[in-house]
């Protein structure tokens, strides 16, 4: 029997589903355009652009000839959340780099959509972050916060800077004065990569899909209030070390990863009770690494981690069988 964690239900098609994803990731596309201007543009056409390249050439030369698999919008999707990984700043080729990895390696090694074990995008980012760690921790601030007319500039990430003062002894209350308000990270002006601007546009593209009944509230739920306990549990223990839980929901890819990202039916669960075992891992690991791992920023990993444990959960959380008489 497949592990693959992929359903199909009612009236929904994979081209259907595909078609809203991507509908509720346009918005963030917009607004990441708006606040990092045409680096962000670029970015994204690049990405996008080489996922579709590259499927269509691997799935003529190693696949069926006849089957053309990149009408099915997967692709589409892996560039834009790939993308929205990236700072607006990376070069091009290093964007090529990551989208062969997302597709190449992470999608059609495995057998094209359905059969990957992990998100794609993120294994193009985690690729890329460990390749190109200087280029890929260069974030450019929003072009609102500077008074040049492209997005050159670049500052710490917010998760960054708390590390800093935690690492170094420094109060939280002095990071935090350098930081962006939590309105600005609510609404997306601050610093970072193009997916993590605006926390109100994430959670405007995931009601849309829970509303098409696209993902189910389980994961995303369990993992955002797993981070937000965990976090407010060494807040409460020493204030003047950990950032509060308000900070950590708002600051970084939290938001972004936890709903387009760990949600993908493809590499998480399939029963309900399953999703939520997957989005507590994804929280409690997310916070382990944001607060003693060697990087600030934890759900790219998280999520990663817990895909290769999605067989486990599923052989663990199974679907009730139905029709099955019992003995």
């Amino acid at each position: 029997m497949s592990n693959v964690s992929t359903h199909l239900h009612g009236d929904h098609s994979a081209n259907k589903i595909m078609r809203n994803v991507i509908i509720a990731l346009l918005p963030l596309m917009f607004v990441s355009f708006y606040f990092f201007g045409i680096g962000a543009i670029i970015v994204t056409v690049t990405s996008v652009a080489s996922c579709i390249l590259i499927e269509y050439l691997i799935q003529r030369f190693f696949f069926d000839k006849n089957e053309n698999t990149i009408n099915d919008g997967s692709a589409i999707i892996t560039g834009i959340l790939l993308a929205f990984n990236l700072p607006s700043s990376l070069p091009i080729w290093m964007v090529i780099i990551g989208s062969l990895v997302a597709i190449g390696i992470a999608k059609m090694s495995y057998g094209g959509i359905g059969k990957n074990i992990f998100n794609p995008a993120l294994v193009g980012r985690v690729f890329l972050l460990i390749s190109f760690p200087v280029e890929m921790t260069k974030w450019p601030l929003p072009l609102k916060n500077t008074t040049a007319l492209t997005d050159a500039i670049t500052g710490p990430t917010m998760l960054s800077s708390a590390r800093n003062g935690m690492f170094n002894g420094h109060a939280l209350s002095k990071v935090i004065e350098n930081t962006p308000s939590y309105i600005d990270m609510f609404f997306g002006n601050k610093g970072g990569s193009l997916g993590e601007v605006s926390v109100l546009v994430i959670i405007i593209g995931g009601l849309f899909l829970l509303f098409k009944k696209i993902i189910s509230w389980h994961t995303p739920v369990s993992f955002i209030l797993t981070v937000f306990i965990f976090t407010g549990i060494l807040w409460e223990k020493n204030p003047n070390i950990y950032m509060n839980p308000v900070f950590h929901i708002l600051a970084g890819g939290l938001m972004l990863g936890a709903i387009f990202m760990a949600t993908d039916p493809v590499t998480s669960p399939m029963t309900k009770n399953g999703k939520i075992i997957f989005g507590l891992g994804c929280g409690i690991i997310t916070v382990i690494i944001r607060t003693w791992g060697s990087y600030p920023e934890g759900v790219s990993f998280a999520i990663l981690i817990m895909n290769a444990f999605v067989p486990l959960i599923n052989n663990g959380f199974r679907p009730k069988r139905f029709g099955r008489k019992r003995i």
